[in-house]
């Protein structure tokens, strides 16, 4: 029988995501993908994954579901949540940044996300769905890939690839902080030059806030609003995962993963590939601050983050279940020696 998960809640937005759709913006297709694409590659590695294979993007608040067909494994990356694994009237809990072995019959449920809006739940073997045009990811908007085209609703049944010799479960020792201010590096452009000088000093130099509206195609950012040399409007041109647009109101829109291809406001800066991810983490309500960097030096920062990345898949060891003392061995030592009387 197949494995599958029997969706009872879906969480505030949780859908199937893998690295994106590459190759067809040109076609109007964006490229989609989790928000946090450290996020999932980490707890692919985890559970044994690849690094692209399929898994459960969450958005503020997870979902619960009940497991079917066979045991699975899992693990949470992206941020700090309750995990509540429930059969027989017992119920286990457990941290994000480990993986979980999950017995059929077993109810799991996913709490509120801490640290970030968004995490990544993997599984073993990855969630099976049709590839459209090379990728699993959906596309909300368009209303394909993933499951249905859509996020998951209660009722649901979302099935996953079978996978054979797993090994010990893993836990990652020192997961990545997500609390904080946050300064995303951006390469000023491809039309800075609409922008005056106050601009440009306003946005590299004040903060911003995310506001409360915010999804996956983008957010807008409440702040010191941006003046123009002439206009907002420029003849409709490419935009790319990171770019900052600014309409006639001056505020910014950091656009994400669920970006439209083409746009007609000018685009002050673009934040570089190695800070999307924590980008994407941001909540509402979340300060920020963007800083200039050249594209010389963006170049060494993606390839800095690559290494951040194998190291912290490097550092992953087994999960040492009820680890703590050993009370026999304590009690055989010589651990006070020369113990006179006071009497």
């Amino acid at each position: 029988m197949t494995r599958h998960l029997r969706i009872l809640q879906p969480g505030l937005q949780s859908t199937v995501q893998d690295l994106g759709r590459v190759g067809f913006q040109a076609y109007g297709v964006p490229v989609c993908g989790t928000l946090d694409g450290m996020a999932l590659r980490l707890a692919n590695a985890l559970v044994g994954n690849a690094a692209g294979a399929a898994a459960l993007e969450i958005r503020l608040l997870g979902p619960a579901f009940e497991v079917s067909g066979a045991p699975l494994r899992m693990a949470l990356a992206g941020a700090r949540a309750n995990i509540e694994v429930s059969i027989g009237g017992e119920t286990q809990r457990y941290g994000a940044w480990r993986a979980v072995d999950v017995p059929e019959g077993a109810r799991v449920r996913i709490g509120a996300l801490a640290g970030s809006g968004c995490a990544v739940l993997a599984f073993a073997g990855g969630i099976d769905v049709p590839p459209v045009l090379g990728s699993r990811s959906t596309d909300l908007k368009g209303g394909f890939g993933g499951h249905q085209g859509r996020a998951l609703a209660a009722g649901d049944r979302l099935n996953l690839s079978n996978v054979n010799d797993l090994g010990p479960c893993l836990v990652l020792p020192s997961p990545p902080l997500n609390d904080g201010d946050v300064t995303l590096r951006a390469v000023p452009g491809p039309q800075a030059d609409a922008f005056t000088e106050a601009a440009l000093e306003a946005f590299f130099h004040t903060p911003y806030r995310v506001s409360r509206e915010a999804d996956r195609m983008g957010m807008r950012l409440d702040g010191t609003p941006l003046t123009f040399r002439g206009g907002a409007d420029i003849v409709s041109d490419g935009i790319v995962t990171g770019a900052v647009q600014v309409p006639g109101s001056g505020l910014p829109i950091l656009l994400l993963a669920d970006h439209q291809t083409i746009g007609g406001y000018a685009k002050i800066a673009t934040v570089i590939s190695a800070d999307l991810p924590r980008a994407g983490r941001l909540l509402p309500g979340a300060t920020l601050r963007f800083t200039a960097v050249s594209v010389a030096e963006a170049e060494p920062a993606r390839r800095a983050a690559e290494v951040e990345l194998q190291q912290l898949i490097a550092s992953m060891t087994p999960v040492r279940e009820g680890a703590g003392l050993d009370l026999a061995a304590l009690h055989g030592a010589n651990l006070i020696s020369g113990v006179v009387s006071g009497l």
